[in-house]
């Protein structure tokens, strides 16, 4: 069975810095994209960053480029997301998502598996 949990989301002020990770398990991971997406009360899901499990392919939404960065840990299995320089319009619950897609895609629609999520927020 498939299984996405995330961790590492809390309560911070702006400026401050969070690391979430999201533990895979279940299958191999490693023809996968590994994304992050996030929603916010009254708001759509969004993409924020995505990672082939290769490493070849990194894709950062714009408005998280230079404060966050995406990496993964091939021996842990475990997909992590550097939060720096937060704002508070960076409050949202994040989620982990899998897609067997042979690109790197920003479309929420194209992931086949999605962690619980994890609550970020960013206090002013």
């Amino acid at each position: 069975q498939v299984q996405l949990v995330e961790s590492g989301g809390g309560l911070v002020q702006a400026g401050g810095s969070l690391r979430l990770s999201c533990a895979a398990s279940g299958r191999s991971f490693s023809n996968y994209v590994m994304g992050w997406f996030r929603q916010a009360p009254g708001k759509e899901r969004e993409f924020v960053a995505a990672i082939r499990w290769s490493g070849s392919s990194i894709y950062y939404a714009e408005f998280v480029k230079g404060r966050f960065t995406i990496s993964r840990d091939n021996a842990k299995t475990t997909v992590y997301l550097h939060m720096n320089s937060l704002k508070p319009e960076d409050t949202a619950v994040y989620y982990c998502a899998a897609t067997a897609s042979r690109v790197v895609t920003t479309d929420p629609s194209k992931y086949d598996y999605w962690g619980q999520g994890t609550q970020v927020t960013v206090s002013s």
